[in-house]
């Protein structure tokens, strides 16, 4: 049995294992949090390395997009360079297939889903495949990077736009203390902040994201919206039921009850491919999803 393991350095409590059958060999995965302690996630890939089939690099992304530039966070690096046998992958690859893939895929099924709807996207250079793909569907999108990452209370409704703004601060952004950016550790079991973008949220019919950021502002009363994320627990599907969200939707499948993070689909894939990360192609990754056959995760949960 190959193990794949993911080191996130987010909080311990969402850690979990699952036995998955994957074309017909067997897989452990496995989740370790860190609780933002970036140096203890090196220290438990260097003990690792070698002895899994991949890393996943967890809470934490390698690259921000902006455009056709990707800009490279400073932290992210000291994790991503630990490893010195063993892949280790931050999810990106499958966030530019599997996710535009599963908007692709969910508009063809429902074109009602997105066409003449509101869409807050949480962070475009984060999820750049995601992004380009709900720009196409006919819905109107609202890029929420500024405020989601920064706290600046603006909102994008362009592609352009998002590009624009990307090619100023990221060079700067990623140089930043990734805390500063994005929930880690005990702050992603911290209540939301309900009212800071309250009527963001109730502007819009479909939220898509990172599913720490859309917690993060999270109102109490989200009736009839249509969440789009992953990474979710059975408990986290309980916090979305109680605030009444219609249908939860994750780009990654259910497995033993949760869905993983995008980073631990990709190790999955690497380790199924068994060639270098840097010769695997977006169409190798296209290709194995289709033979697979990974499809959204949709679950009804209120009316």
């Amino acid at each position: 049995m190959k193990r794949i393991v993911s080191v996130s350095i987010g909080s311990s409590k969402r850690d979990s294992k699952a036995v998955v059958r994957v074309l017909g060999e067997e897989f452990s995965l496995e989740r370790m949090g860190t609780d933002g302690d970036i140096q203890k996630a090196i220290a438990i890939i260097k003990e690792l390395d070698g002895k899994v089939a991949a890393f996943g690099m967890g809470g934490i992304d390698l690259y921000l997009w902006g455009g056709r530039r990707r800009y490279i966070l400073r932290e992210a690096k000291q994790i991503a360079r630990a490893p010195q046998v063993t892949p280790i992958v931050d999810g990106s690859g499958l966030k530019n297939t599997l996710e535009r893939k599963a908007i692709e895929t969910l508009a063809e099924e429902d074109p009602s889903m997105f066409r003449g709807k509101k869409v807050l996207l949480t962070c475009g250079v984060d999820r750049f495949g995601m992004a380009a793909a709900l720009q196409e569907t006919g819905a109107e999108v609202l890029y929420g990077d500024l405020m989601f990452a920064l706290g600046v209370p603006i909102p994008l409704y362009s592609l352009k736009a998002l590009e624009r703004v990307a090619a100023v601060f990221a060079p700067i952004v990623v140089q930043f203390p990734f805390h500063w950016l994005y929930p880690i550790g005990d702050k992603q079991e911290e209540a939301p902040d309900r009212k800071k973008y309250e009527r963001f949220y109730a502007w819009a019919d479909v939220i898509a994201g990172d599913y720490h950021q859309i917690r993060k502002y999270m109102p109490d009363d989200l009736s009839g919206k249509i969440i789009i994320t992953n990474t979710i627990t059975p408990k986290d599907v309980e916090f979305l039921r109680k605030r009444r969200v219609r249908e939860l939707i994750t780009t990654t499948p259910d497995l033993e009850g949760r869905s993983f993070g995008t980073n631990v689909m990709e190790a999955l894939l690497v380790a199924i491919l068994n060639k270098p990360v840097s010769a695997i192609t977006p169409q190798d990754y296209l290709r194995l999803l289709d033979e697979i056959g990974f499809k959204p995760r949709r679950e009804v949960l209120g009316a």
